[in-house]
């Protein structure tokens, strides 16, 4: 069977008799199991999957099958799914099923798309390569001795290397939109509160937003369609009315690009990320866009203002895995105290333990204001500025990230790990949407990634212009 790089295109030959649910379903495992030294998937639902196929191939034969018939698609292990394993890529919640189906899954369930696995990823989504597992690192399809970026590694590379059509990841300061890039393919983070974050494992509860990675921006519109909305599960669910975002990719006329100067003058960009994006600006130009340089001087704050509020949610949000209600309990205790410090200490990796101590550091009673009240603040700068660009500019425009997939194991120091987020911290600390595309490979044949932010609530328009910028080969 061929690759596939669209819903649509699948959907064509089901029309047309030549595969069946059933079929692609087959074709993914296979490609799954031949593939397993990328560790990209952590459990794999096989018969539950042929069990779907033939379910949806009925309801088609029937003329009752919902909009994401034949769309295959993976879940990042952080998303909840009744009776199935959640884990969080964690040894905290070794043996942990779930006892609910999130909001998110369940909207995909419900039109019809094919849950085929569970997909590894940074512990409690926290890490920018997916190293940080306790089943050790998702390995790029690319460079297998590369990184696929993180958290949402596993859910990348299982698109990257054809394990499925599609993934559900979720995004805190960049984890759907780095890996995209890392891994040439699309990664959407929507508005804040645009999908529900029920039965998403919380890292950082007013940044974290669940969003599709795939191989065209239609079939990110289409997933956004089905999972945004109202939900009396969540109350930061925005109530706002959901569009047809994927009847809404028409790019309509020309319009205002900024770019940002800071990024693309950054000395730590790589020199070929920094020349395709400016021959993608050109291409802009071409088409004519108007495209201008605008300055945004927060850069050099935003990874320590992202860094200190999330670390600080995420003290707060860890707290519940304590070894007494759920999940591992250290078995070599002696009392109430050493049972929590026990089974945390073992039960929680490095960069999780290194996050909470962070964490609970700027929230003590002395350093609340000189850390946590001044990062909330700089936050609220940092919008501020956003939103009055994103009212002036249609778009603003920058690189997803300033180097191409490191090798595994390179970056030993946290903060050198920390500094691949900086160009995509801005969007989730203003809160508003943003979308990694391709824009080709550099010399060694690495993807590289183009991120677009919009303004909030404006996915639909974001969506239409990401279609003018996706190469060829990735469209649908």
């Amino acid at each position: 069977m061929k690759r596939f790089s669209s819903l649509s295109a699948i959907q064509r030959e089901l029309t047309a008799g030549t595969t069946s649910c059933r079929q692609l379903v087959d074709y993914y495992l296979g490609n799954i199991e031949r593939q397993q030294h990328l560790n990209a998937f952590l459990e794999v639902w096989a018969d539950e999957a042929r069990a779907q196929a033939d379910a949806i191939d009925a309801k088609r034969t029937a003329g009752t099958a919902g909009p994401l018939a034949g769309m295959v698609i993976g879940l990042k292990d952080v998303l909840a799914y009744t009776g199935h394993s959640l884990q969080s890529s964690s040894r905290m919640l070794d043996g942990f099923k779930s006892l609910f189906t999130g909001t998110a899954v369940q909207r995909l369930l419900d039109a019809d798309a094919i849950l085929i696995g569970r997909q590894n990823c940074d512990e409690f989504a926290m890490g920018g390569s997916n190293e940080s597992s306790y089943f050790g690192p998702a390995r790029n399809a690319a460079d297998p001795n590369r990184v696929p970026g993180g958290s949402s590694g596993g859910s990348a590379v299982a698109v990257q290397a054809d394990m499925c059509l599609a993934s559900i990841g979720s995004d805190t300061g960049g984890s759907v939109r780095q890996p995209a890039a890392f891994c040439g393919v699309i990664g959407l983070k929507p508005t804040y509160s645009r999908i529900s974050r029920y039965g998403l494992v919380a890292f950082a509860s007013s940044f974290d937003q669940i969003g599709p990675l795939t191989r065209s921006v239609e079939d990110a519109a289409l997933l956004l369609e089905v999972m945004a909305g109202p939900d009396g599960m969540d109350s930061t669910a925005s109530q706002r009315e959901v569009p047809a975002y994927s009847q809404l990719l028409a790019p309509a006329g020309h319009y205002r690009i900024g770019y940002i100067a800071d990024a693309i003058d950054n000395e730590g960009l790589n020199p070929e990320i920094k020349a395709a994006l400016e021959g993608q600006l050109d291409h802009l130009r071409g088409l004519g866009h108007v495209v201008e340089p605008v300055d945004f001087h927060y850069l050099d704050v935003m990874i320590p203002t992202y860094y200190i509020l999330t670390t600080a949610e995420a003290s707060s949000n860890l707290s519940r895995f304590d070894g007494v209600k759920y999940g591992y309990r250290a078995p070599d205790v002696t009392d109430l105290e050493s049972l929590y410090k026990k089974s945390r200490s073992q039960g929680f990796g490095t960069e999780v333990q290194r996050r909470i101590i962070l964490g609970t550091f700027v929230l003590s009673a002395n350093y609340y204001d000189a850390y946590y009240t001044k990062a909330q603040r700089v936050r609220r700068l940092i919008k501020e500025k956003t939103d009055e660009l994103l009212r002036q500019y249609d778009f603003l425009v920058l690189p997803t990230t300033p180097t191409t997939a490191f090798r595994i194991g390179e970056k030993q120091d946290p903060v050198s790990m920390y500094l691949a987020d900086i160009f995509t911290v801005q969007a989730s600390l203003a809160g508003v949407p943003a979308i990694s595309v391709p824009m080709g490979d550099d010399a060694e044949g690495m993807p590289m990634g183009l991120q677009i932010m919009a303004g909030a609530f404006r996915e639909a328009e974001l969506l239409a212009f990401a279609t003018e910028l996706v190469p060829a080969e990735t469209a649908a």
